[in-house]
């Protein structure tokens, strides 16, 4: 029988996460890889420490690569259409790759990309997003990394998938897109100030999100299906949210009223509460570190999903291809919500 090792890169983060314990729980020895581990400590932006820790030995037998790996700006939004971000993204994948691509044992490689696919993050996409769809023009590094992991397969035993979800929903601290951190951080903060929980963005808009656990059992399925062979799939929870309908589900979490919506900028206004989480933190007990360390970039990012201070748009993924292929996997949004905040209130992440 063929030995399954799987390796995946940024396996701290929403999606490595969860896809690490998908992969071992369907019987894989896995290798997490991240500036912080869990098992290899590595900065893909190093191309000599990738060449000198990812050839040796221990890597000879790896039929699996999963690439979760994911370079931000500090302005997170606008560091999407930087030359700076583009380019060492592109360098990250192909120092993660390369060492593996010759090698005898690797069978598949998964490259997660998103919406910024159909060029969400420059203009209003064209809803639904379709995977045949052409190439939208505009700055996105997923075509580089795509064109290099397109040539390496080239002739080569392997076959490589693309997965493109789109808002990952999980529950990795300090993500710089980790809506759930976020909106479960705001909700406390409010609460505690003896506040409603009122819906901080733009105009109303009709979305998807996708649950870091779903697409992770995506990526294991295509990645041992045969039929997806060089095949790129979009992933959602598989229905549509809005945000304010969200809001008013984590406010039930939260046991709050709720109010009117209320347009504020995240990212401004609520690292001037770091105090009062500190406060929450220390009286609850909580297993949190400060707010700036748990939450990272996700206010930008939760700026950006709710359409604070620009008119948002429906950003819709057709998902018709991945089930016409096979995978039917779906969950309800507003109980994902529910949970993934339930479970961090359960590990005392955040207060009950």
């Amino acid at each position: 029988m063929d030995r399954k090792k799987a390796v995946v890169f940024g396996a701290t983060g929403l999606v490595g996460e969860a896809a690490l314990r998908t992969f071992a729980a369907a019987g894989f020895e896995t290798v997490g890889i991240s500036r912080r581990g869990p098992d290899l400590q590595l900065d893909l932006t190093n191309g000599a420490a990738c060449r000198d820790q990812l050839r040796a030995r221990a890597f000879d037998d790896v039929s699996h690569l999963v690439f979760a790996a994911l370079y931000e700006r500090p302005a997170l939004i606008a560091g999407w259409r930087e030359p700076v971000q583009i380019e060492t993204n592109r360098l990250m994948f192909e120092h993660a790759l390369d060492p593996f691509a010759d090698r005898a044992a690797l069978r598949h490689v998964t490259l997660l990309q998103g919406t910024k696919a159909y060029a969400a993050h420059l203009r209003p996409m064209r809803v639904p997003g379709r995977e045949r769809e052409p190439r939208p023009d505009g700055a996105n590094f997923y075509w580089q990394q795509e064109d290099h992991l397109r040539a390496a397969a080239a002739g080569k035993a392997w076959s490589f998938g693309i997965l493109r979800p789109q808002v990952v929903c999980g529950h990795a601290i300090g993500s710089p897109m980790n809506l759930i951190i976020a909106i479960g951080v705001y909700a406390a903060v409010m609460r505690e100030l003896g506040q409603p929980l009122r819906f901080p963005g733009g105009g109303e808009c009709v979305t998807e999100v996708t649950d870091a656990d779903l697409l992770a059992r995506a990526v294991l399925w295509a990645a041992t299906t045969p039929r997806c062979r060089g095949e790129t799939f979009n992933v959602t929870n598989g229905d549509v949210v809005t945000w304010r309908r969200v809001v008013e589900s984590v406010a039930e979490v939260f046991g709050m009223d709720v109010d009117a919506p209320q347009p504020k900028c995240l990212a401004d206004e609520m690292p001037k509460h770091a105090g009062v989480w500190a406060r929450i933190v220390a009286r609850d007990r909580l297993r949190s570190p400060d707010m700036a360390s748990l939450v990272g970039s996700s206010w930008q990012f939760a700026d950006a999903v709710f359409g604070y201070s620009h008119d948002p748009h429906d950003t819709l993924l057709s998902t018709i291809k991945i089930r016409q292929f096979g995978f039917t996997e779906c969950m309800d949004s507003l109980d994902m919500f529910n949970d993934r905040l339930r479970t961090l209130q359960s590990l005392r992440v955040l207060p009950a």
